[in-house]
């Protein structure tokens, strides 16, 4: 597969395109700088989740090849995977940082402390937090409405009875129009990228992110709507019972 190089300099200059309030970068961490820094902070008594948001406002590196996989933390110049780059560093902090909180944090994006989202956005930096909003919209609630018109087809299969192919595949010709198959060569054409039956996780946060444009692009303004209240409202659920099972 073909990566679309970006230099550090691109993300760099990408987030400071962005930045227009309180938060200056110091110094711009490469990965080497950014790990020890972070482990100087937490074994000099800053809190690691503080610690860590600094370090994270400070990376410079869009992507990294590790062991052989490439980690897109930044998709396609502007959609900031913050959590994939919290992986990344705490994976050199394991045994100086409370393994639960670590778990909750990653896999269910639970922080270990209550900070306010103004509080985030100020700690990871405003251009940060703007790619991070890209994600989240070009991202989460994509995902999020593939998964809901999956719920969907599953209810009316069990109803009807007429499913043919796997709801996962179907779902792609109900939200976008096109087929599964349909859309990876559109994707291809247009990217370069080709996508085959297996793809890392990365790799297809990229396609999805793709297809949020796609949508954006060949959508009626009503259906674009609808659909975008439809993922945020189950988000809104999901959210409300991750905090019920939490508290």
């Amino acid at each position: 597969m073909t990566v679309p190089d970006k230099t550090t300099t691109d993300f760099i200059e990408t987030f400071e395109n962005l930045h227009t309030d309180e938060i200056t970068l110091t110094a711009p961490l490469k990965p080497k700088q950014a790990t020890s820094t972070l482990i100087n902070k937490i074994e000099s008594g800053e809190y690691w989740y503080t610690a860590l948001l600094d370090v994270i406002n400070r990376w410079s590196v869009p992507y990294e090849e590790i062991d052989g996989v490439t980690y897109h933390y930044l998709i396609d110049g502007e959609a900031f995977n913050w959590l994939l780059l919290a992986q990344r560093l705490l994976d050199e902090v394991l045994t100086i940082v409370p393994t639960n909180e670590i778990e909750e944090l990653l896999l269910y994006g639970i922080a270990p402390t209550n900070i306010t989202e103004a509080e985030f956005a100020r700690l990871i930096g405003s251009p940060k937090y703007r790619a991070h909003l890209n994600y989240q919209y070009g991202v989460t609630v994509e995902e999020v409405l593939l998964l809901s018109a999956e719920l969907e087809l599953e209810k009316a299969g069990v109803l009807s009875n007429t499913g043919k192919e796997p709801v996962d595949v179907l779902a792609y010709q109900r939200v976008y129009g096109k087929s599964l198959t349909e859309l990876q060569i559109i994707y291809a054409t247009q990217t370069g990228i080709h996508i085959g039956n297996e793809i890392s996780q990365n790799s297809f946060q990229r396609f999805i992110y793709w297809l949020s444009k796609y949508r954006l692009r060949n959508s009626e303004p009503a259906r674009l709507a609808s659909d975008t209240r439809k993922a945020l409202s189950l988000i809104s659920r999901m959210e409300n019972h991750r905090k019920r099972r939490f508290t």
